[in-house]
């Protein structure tokens, strides 16, 4: 309005109901005309977080799950690093990088002592960490995880409060810079609330990597939202530890469809991003 600018044109108007359309009646009370919509599909790509904060309530969120050929995570005694590639990893880095947050549960923090972290080889890029998220309904995550060690936020979701059986773990993690969050839990964190909460949190958009059962739930719940896949060309049999552990299933016609939206190849990996059909 200042510049005296004759003509704007926007992509979207701001789903915010507390800031929507005053941005263009500004502009036209003071004589400047405005034309919407301008490559708004594309623009919703762009800003999937944010939309899906607003319009449902709930983040964007991107199941991240690497395997063998055969849908194999890890060898029977939990050996898991590396099944993929170099290039897939770097890819992954970039992924969680773009993140408001990364999201895992309690038996990948014990089983594999992760940092979560986002670490780009460009030292020209600075990055800001993602929040770190830990859904964890008994409280085990030891206050000396490297997940806890790390720059950045880390909010561990719980079904226990910090009455005297917990306490001391309770403010162990709390001690060490964790944010406690507690839902309803029965037994296990009620992923809903988990989600709802982080939308309340401010975080548009999660990428999930977590073991098959915290998957498979969060899968199930119909919480997902993309995944991307990455598949090693190698074969672990069947003895190894599957992808995603899924209620059983007794037809065909039962079992969860995807779309598959991106396929190309990471080095020696292949990635596949799909979306599970009727999302």
């Amino acid at each position: 309005i200042a510049a005296k600018v004759a003509r704007v044109v926007f992509a979207l108007e701001d789903p915010n109901p507390l800031v929507a359309g005053k941005g263009a009646a500004m502009l036209g009370a003071a004589g400047i005309a405005t034309e919407s919509p301008l490559l708004a599909d594309a623009a919703r790509a762009v800003n999937r977080g944010y939309f899906s904060r607003r319009e449902r309530a709930r983040p964007f969120i991107c199941l991240k799950m690497a395997s063998s050929l055969d849908g194999r995570t890890a060898l029977a005694n939990g050996q898991s690093q590396w099944i993929t590639g170099e290039a897939a990893r770097r890819d992954v880095h970039r992924w969680r990088a773009r993140s408001s947050a990364v999201m895992t549960g309690i038996g990948t923090v014990l089983a594999d002592d992760p940092r979560l972290t986002a670490r780009v080889e460009n030292p020209d890029i600075d990055i800001v960490q993602p929040k770190r998220v830990i859904v964890d309904s008994r409280l085990r995550t030891p206050s000396g995880a490297k997940i806890l060690s790390r720059e950045g936020e880390v909010i561990v979701f719980t079904g226990v409060s910090a009455d005297p059986g917990v306490h001391e773990r309770y403010r162990a993690l709390e001690a060490v810079g964790a944010r406690i969050e507690i839902v309803p839990a029965d037994p296990r964190c009620d992923l809903a609330a988990v989600v709802g909460r982080l939308a309340a949190l401010e975080i548009n958009t999660v990428w999930l990597e977590a073991g098959p059962a915290l998957s498979g739930a969060m899968l199930a719940a119909g919480l997902v939202d993309e995944l991307v896949l990455y598949f090693a060309p190698c074969l672990l049999g069947d003895g190894a530890k599957g992808l995603v552990s899924l209620p059983p299933i007794g037809q065909l016609a039962e079992a969860p469809r995807l779309v598959i939206d991106d396929l190309r190849r990471l080095g020696d990996d292949i990635r596949i991003i799909a979306t599970p059909v009727g999302t």
